[in-house]
């Protein structure tokens, strides 16, 4: 300061500059007070929900494993937790519980044995997938096996053709490519004609869709939906529910013939993609009753999808033209129980000769591991055929973990070399066979909407057991010491996607 400034005005500066200090820090520390109520109540919003999501755990939990870390990442970290679990965790289907109990799903099994089409020898046999479908094996029906994507896709567009009242048409994943506008153009056709057509499509599985290509669709009069659709508020927030995907893939022409399996709808099922080259993939056709409860399955769907409930026509009699008895299975996480789990649990258990399973990814829970070690030690032939290329980096280092705690135990691992291996197939003995949907993961089993068939006719069994035979010649069997000869670093990548297999 100048010394030749008067005493008085030195003073008076200096305590100018006080004030204006403290004016300065109490508006700081009035921000800071705004600020940290603004703090305090986003804290309090963020425990209050975890706490919310905590209720909804232990109300909704399946395992006591899941549910303890969840609890212990709601209450230690909920910051992050709780957006994790409104999209990984947050599970409530009731709403979907009421439409399957609205559309008459209880009635169905009294329904199929007043019109004569329960077969009661196959639906006593299994009694437990019965109870699982919720419906009996349905008598009197046609099936045909479609080895890969031209004999699944060509025999789907000539039903499509061959069409007269209504078309129903669901996958998990639908493409804007060469396939996917090859089908659409079907769709479109048949819907210029006065036909009425569905598609129901998932809205991971579909996410690269265009908006050009739906509205073209929606513009012939194809009714179209992805299965979160209605859910805005939950997609809001989330996307929540969009864990909870709609794996089924399903076509059903006049509710009278129906196409079930591992395809999706795009060129790499039909073997035009550089990478995967041979898509090895299983769809089967059904004719007769089975597809009439195919049709009831996507009805539940669509009514869940779209707000809109289409009527299933009321039939006297339904065409009988086969003689193989089809037992139809919807599962998903609406289900009471891990219903799909037990199912396939309960085939291994009864396995006395030979169980086989073709599935793209091994991720099993613990009780599906424990039943197909238990079959192998008890001298069953148990099988698990794999692909060797990869087309998910985390799975397919997680199923080299179980694939080598599975080994150890006497289960033959093979990995399928002839290209990509999709398809979802089980073979027990000579008595079941199931084709459909359900991969050998928690996804499947736990968390997605799928569809199986189940069969029992000895031709069915013979047709499905020469196509695996021929799957297991290009496929190289797994060693015991294979997984303990990889790297380090590969065993420790691979344990470490092991932990994450509830949501993969």
């Amino acid at each position: 300061m100048d010394p030749d400034t008067p005493i008085l005005a030195q003073n008076g500066a200096a305590a100018e500059a006080v004030i204006r200090d403290a004016v300065t820090d109490a508006g700081i520390l009035d921000a800071m007070a705004n600020n940290l109520g603004l703090v305090a109540a986003f804290v309090a919003v963020m425990y209050l929900t975890a706490g919310i999501c905590a209720v909804r755990e232990v109300m909704n939990s399946r395992t006591s494993q899941g549910s303890v870390a969840w609890l212990l990442s709601l209450f230690f970290m909920p910051y992050v937790t709780v957006p994790l679990y409104f999209v990984f965790g947050w599970r409530s289907f009731t709403d979907y519980a009421r439409i399957q109990a609205t559309l008459g799903r209880a009635e169905r099994a009294r329904r199929a044995d007043e019109l004569g089409l329960t077969d009661h020898d196959e639906t006593r046999d299994w009694p437990v997938l019965s109870r699982v479908a919720g419906v009996p094996f349905l008598a009197g029906n046609k099936v045909e096996l479609l080895i890969d994507g031209d004999a699944t896709f060509s025999a789907i567009k000539q039903a499509i053709a061959r069409a007269q009242h209504v078309i129903f048409f669901q996958f998990f994943a639908i493409h804007d490519d060469a396939l996917g506008r090859e089908m659409a153009d079907a769709l479109i056709v048949r819907a210029k004609e006065g036909l009425d057509v569905y598609l129901l499509y998932d809205d991971v599985g579909s996410h690269s869709l265009s908006g050009d290509f739906i509205r073209r669709l929606k513009d012939a009069g194809v009714r179209v939906c992805g299965f979160n659709e209605n859910h805005k508020f939950l997609r809001l927030l989330g996307p929540m529910r969009l864990n909870y995907r709609n794996h089924r893939k399903l076509v059903v022409v006049d509710f009278a013939q129906a196409f079930v399996g591992g395809h999706n709808v795009a060129d790499q099922y039909v073997g035009r993609d550089a990478w995967f080259g041979h898509w090895r993939d299983t769809h089967v056709r059904v004719d007769g009753p089975a597809a009439v409860a195919c049709s009831l399955s996507f009805v539940e769907d669509w009514l869940w999808a779209s707000g809109e409930q289409i009527n299933v026509p009321q039939v006297g009699e339904i065409p009988m033209p086969g003689d193989e008895s089809v037992l139809v299975m919807p599962t998903g996480p609406a289900d009471k129980l891990e219903e799909c789990a037990i199912a396939f649990v309960e085939a291994a258990a009864r396995a006395k000769s030979r169980f086989w399973v073709t599935t793209p990814y091994l991720v099993p829970s613990l009780d599906v591991q424990t039943a197909l070690c238990a079959a192998a030690m008890r001298g069953v032939d148990v099988r698990v055929l794999l692909p060797e290329k990869r087309d998910h980096w985390t799975v397919w280092l997680a199923s080299h973990a179980y694939e080598d705690t599975l080994v150890q135990r006497g289960v033959k691992v093979y990995r399928y070399t002839d290209g990509f291996l999709h398809q979802k197939v089980t073979l027990m003995d000579d008595d079941l066979v199931s084709i459909g949907t359900v991969n050998f993961d928690n996804r499947s089993f736990q968390i997605n909407f799928e569809l199986t068939l189940w069969f029992t006719h000895e031709r069915m069994i013979a047709n499905v057991a020469a196509m695996l035979a021929n799957d297991f010649q290009n496929a190289k069997l797994t060693w015991p010491d294979a997984f303990q000869s990889r790297s380090y670093v590969f065993r420790v990548l691979a344990q470490g996607a092991r932990l994450l297999s509830p949501i993969l």
